[in-house]
């Protein structure tokens, strides 16, 4: 395996690509008991049409999460999830719209826990009565998050921006779709995006790297896949599809949700540095340090529930403003107003190295959350970079960098509005 070393940060990488296209990291970590092992697969809700031996294929909305929910079967009846907690391992799994990953925490050994994580993702076993059933479930969570105002905002937000990428669409689906979700479509759909080549084993611990790869290639499929061609639709310019959008639900004070497209690197090290530039950029511009969120605070304009984002996800990137106030369009004007300060003057230096510093220091402090560092491994090996590459860009960027993203990707005519306002 190759092995990288990081002495300023106390960290080891084990790297190495198995013959059947599988990619396992390992992050090593002597001396701890806690271990965590999550197994990646590079397909999301957005992912629902794609090429695969010269053939387009349209899959129905929310397919990526329906496969979640099913993983847990086994043919003969095992039942996983207490075979995992009868070891003491914690399992658990998520699906977003660019990846789904299972993954299990444990204290101690993990090789069993390991083996059962790989033998239940790699082995896909759906009926018709339970698929039927798990419509149902599904269903109840798809209503549930259809009248939670906060994902409301978001996906509609999202909507006004892009005209027709699937990242507009709620992951999970909705009822229509996937009603239309049988066992073959799962069975298709698992074995084009579980194939070996399309999936990441992050594993964090004090384990041995050798050990997981020999694993790895006990249990999983020997040949390698196909790697499909996604499709996610024409081609999206900058500008938003709308400017605003908005709604009325049953809340007490409306909420919002501001944002815009960025341009940013197809992959590799640059789109990181790009995501890390429009996160310390929005931290510094009206963080809760910053001279925006304290006059917009004392006037009532934004609450502690006001936070900020970048959401890189399925070829998108997109920037994202998000909190309650009694007045979004005032927010929204104010912010245009500070970019425009930002393009006369310029961001504060001595305000912008805080923010570095301050980063820094919670990527550092993330280096022990092992099922987050799972997770960076995971993406920085579908995204084609580095996890550790977060340290020496933070020393690069510069707060001339961080205006010059604000005044470009902030303009008036890249930014839309999603209101939900209190019914009545």
């Amino acid at each position: 395996m190759n092995k990288l070393e990081y002495p300023a940060l106390g960290e080891t990488l084990y790297e190495t690509v198995l013959p059947n296209g599988l990619r396992i990291v390992v992050a090593r970590k002597p001396g701890f008991r806690k271990a965590t092992a999550m197994f990646g697969a590079n397909y999301g809700g957005a992912d629902r049409r794609f090429q695969l031996a010269g053939e387009w294929i349209d899959t129905p909305a929310g397919v990526a999460h329906y496969l979640e929910h099913k993983m847990f079967d086994m043919p003969d009846g095992r039942n996983v999830l207490a075979e995992l907690s009868a070891i003491g391992a914690n399992p658990n799994a998520f699906t977003g719209a660019g990846m789904t990953a299972y993954h299990v925490t444990c204290t101690g050994e993990l090789t069993e826990a390991l083996r059962i994580l790989l033998t239940y993702v790699s082995t896909p076993y759906y009926t018709p009565e339970s698929v039927q059933k798990e419509q149902g479930i599904i269903g109840q969570e798809i209503r549930m998050y259809e009248n939670y105002p906060n994902a409301v905002v978001y996906f509609q937000l999202m909507a006004a921006l892009y005209a027709a990428h699937p990242i507009r669409e709620p992951v999970a689906g909705t009822v229509e779709s996937i009603a239309e979700i049988t066992p073959e479509t799962l069975y298709h759909c698992h074995k084009v995006f579980y194939n070996p080549s399309n999936m990441t084993l992050a594993v964090v611990g004090d384990v041995d790297p050798e050990q997981v790869a020999a694993l790895a290639e006990e249990i999983l499929p020997a040949e390698r896949g196909e790697t499909p061609e996604r499709d996610y639709g024409p081609a999206e310019g900058l500008t938003p599809a709308s400017p605003s959008a908005e709604r009325s639900m049953a809340v007490s004070a409306p909420l919002f949700c501001l944002g815009a497209k960025v341009e940013a690197p197809a992959e590799g090290r640059e789109r990181l540095r790009r995501r890390i530039l429009g996160e310390l950029a929005l931290e510094c511009l009206c963080g809760e340090a910053s001279a925006f969120y304290s006059d917009l605070y004392t006037r009532g304009l934004l609450g502690r529930d006001f936070e900020t984002e970048m959401d890189d996800t399925a070829g998108t990137m997109t920037l994202l403003m998000a909190g309650e106030s009694k007045d979004p369009a005032a927010v929204a004007e104010a912010l245009q107003e500070r970019v425009g300060a930002v393009a006369r003057k310029g961001l504060d230096r001595n305000a912008f190295v805080r923010c570095c510093r301050a980063r820094y220091g919670a990527e550092l402090a993330g280096l022990d959350s092992f099922n987050s560092y799972a997770r960076t491994l995971i993406l920085g090996s579908f995204g084609g970079w580095n996890a550790l590459d977060v340290f020496p860009i933070l020393e690069e960027l510069t707060a001339e960098d961080a205006a010059a993203f604000l005044c470009e990707t902030l303009s008036p005519e890249r930014v839309a509005l999603s209101v939900v306002r209190p019914a009545g």
